[in-house]
């Protein structure tokens, strides 16, 4: 429904993580049922983007992205959907999500908490080499932390008192409060680029950015900005055998249409897309590989909503905002905005998740929504105002205009108005003239990632990362059970409690959650199979994100 927000940007602004990625079953879902075509001649689990053939070393892929990245340090530059798969192409990250999304080690060779989780120790494996041929070893890690500490993102990970090499493969991690998911940040999906360990000549480095050096299966070769980004194959890669690509390269297009038709030209051999339009083209297309995440998540996808400001008036008053959420018909914008692509949400979690729950959100109603703007209009003796905010494409302008028919038609004033997207982030965190904004954020491994953006203790008078500015102590006394619960029903427990307060308070408009898709040619194999150091299944893919590592052409 919303234009996708530039997170390198909105990070930049905050200090703070992104949301939160789904998880599932290894492969992900599919949004039409997989079967032999004769057309393509793709069976159902090749068309998922699996391989269990024998890899055929060689070869090179080109990966179309919707974004370009500023830069390759974890520390200042932020990785969104397209920055995660350059650095799972140079850089390793110490966990990874496993099939059953369980987190991992993967550059690690375990994580270990102590009897309260106030402290983790992590120990590397041995021998591990940088691109460059220094060793990636407790010095080095603790080198890492701490240039990812002491940079822009370094208040992600604020339970983080210090970070001391106890060994010389082992790390002691002391936290200032119990810290259960905290191996989570270390899996580097969005808001986990702790994770990625990168090497203390990248560190010295002032133009460390754009010469990445990690122990990835990949080594940065070349990146023209705006046009290509190219690795070769590490030819002492600690995985052995992998990779199997010779090079891959990526291609920043951010527009949907135009990644599509480089698709089909096949100047592409792969590419991403949350762009309904482009989804229904594909997925039921068999002479294309193709999976989504419509299915088989276990976390939470990219929502999208309307959030709203709670600390400017009208939207101070509840009943405002409970108006608002009566005279949204979450169905007509799933089906007529989305075209039937993204379902239909009602909370920050979706069903089928261990952390849904229906949390007695609103229904749509209305005669219910007139009833209470009337009563407000009474009390305050002036018409219900808002005024709405988006970024300019033309995609979520129709968007805001359909929002603001449903809205007007229960005696709701709207003004929309347009800002280029920088500008939207500052209003948000600032609160300056800020109302009420379309949005799309909170897909992580972990709902702990979210802590920043749901936790009232980030609410401040000058800036807030919280930037519905919800207080509700109840929220915050949610997170912590979440953030301090060693059992899984505890964590559960916290999350749901989560979904029925934000159901209560209404600091966000839900309207549909967000639908990724990855589509490849025939001839790229295994973009979906990952598997750990162990050769257990991993998690394939994850909010328009895959693993470089085992991908093979045949």
């Amino acid at each position: 429904m919303t234009e996708r927000f530039d997170r390198r940007l909105f990070l930049s602004r905050s200090a703070a993580a992104a949301g939160l990625v789904a998880l599932g079953t290894s492969g992900g879902g599919l949004l039409a049922s997989c079967s032999t075509s004769s057309s393509g001649g793709l069976s159902a689990l090749e068309r998922r983007g699996i391989s269990h053939a024998r890899p055929k070393p060689g070869g090179s892929l080109v990966f179309g992205t919707d974004a370009e990245e500023e830069g390759f340090d974890p520390a200042s530059d932020t990785f969104d959907e397209a920055g995660i798969m350059y650095a799972r192409t140079v850089f390793d990250p110490l966990a990874i999500v496993a099939a059953d999304g369980s987190i991992r080690p993967y550059l690690a060779q375990s994580i270990v908490p102590n009897a309260d989780y106030s402290s983790w120790t992590i120990t590397m494996r041995p021998n591990l080499l940088f691109h460059d041929g220094t060793p990636c070893d407790a010095r080095a890690v603790v080198g890492s932390f701490e240039h990812f500490l002491a940079g822009e993102f370094g208040l992600l990970v604020k339970p983080v008192k210090k970070v001391t090499p106890t060994g010389p493969l082992t790390v002691e991690v002391t936290l200032d409060q119990t810290w259960v998911p905290f191996p989570a940040y270390l899996a580097g999906g969005i808001g986990g680029q702790m994770a990625w360990i990168v090497a203390p000549a990248m560190i010295k480095n002032p133009n460390g950015a754009d010469h990445p050096i990690g122990t990835g299966p990949f080594v940065f070769k070349e990146w023209v900005v705006n046009d290509h980004f190219i690795a070769t194959r590490n030819p002492h890669y600690w995985r052995p055998g992998m990779p199997y690509l010779d090079s891959i390269e990526y291609r920043p297009i951010p527009s949907a249409e135009s990644r599509v038709e480089s698709l089909r030209a096949g100047t592409i051999d792969i590419m991403h897309t949350a762009t309904p339009q482009s989804i229904v083209q594909f997925r039921d297309d068999y002479a294309y590989e193709y999976v989504d995440d419509v299915h088989g998540v276990v976390g939470e996808p990219d929502m999208n909503f309307i959030m709203l400001n709670m600390e400017s008036p009208p939207l101070n008053d509840p009943r405002v905002r409970q108006a608002m959420a009566m005279a949204i018909n979450r169905d007509e914008v799933s089906r007529i905005v989305d075209i039937g692509v993204n379902p239909p949400s009602n909370g920050p979690f979706v069903p089928g998740t261990p952390y849904y729950v229906d949390p007695g959100y609103p229904a749509y109603d209305p005669a219910k929504a007139r009833a209470l703007v009337a009563a407000v209009e009474h009390d305050t003796g002036k018409p219900v105002e808002v005024v709405v905010g988006s970024t300019p494409p033309a995609s979520t302008v129709r968007s805001a205009e359909f929002l603001q028919n449903q809205l007007q038609a229960v005696g709701i004033k709207i003004t929309l108005q347009q800002f280029e997207q920088a500008q939207l982030i500052n209003n948000a965190l600032f609160g300056k003239g800020f109302h009420a904004y379309l949005w799309r954020q909170f897909a992580a491994v972990d709902p702990d990632l979210n802590y920043p953006f749901w936790s009232p203790t980030e609410v401040t008078s000058f800036v807030s990362v919280n930037m519905a500015r919800n207080t509700d102590p109840r929220v915050q006394a949610a997170l912590e059970q979440g953030r301090t619960s060693s059992t899984t029903e505890g964590r559960i427990a916290a999350y749901q409690e989560v979904s029925k307060l934000f159901a209560q308070d209404i600091p966000y408009l839900w309207t549909d959650r967000a639908v990724w898709a990855v589509v490849a040619r025939p001839s790229v194999q295994n973009f979906n199979g990952p598997t750990t150091p162990s050769g257990a299944p991993a998690y394939g893919m994850i909010v328009g994100t895959v693993w470089p590592t085992q991908i093979w052409m045949s």
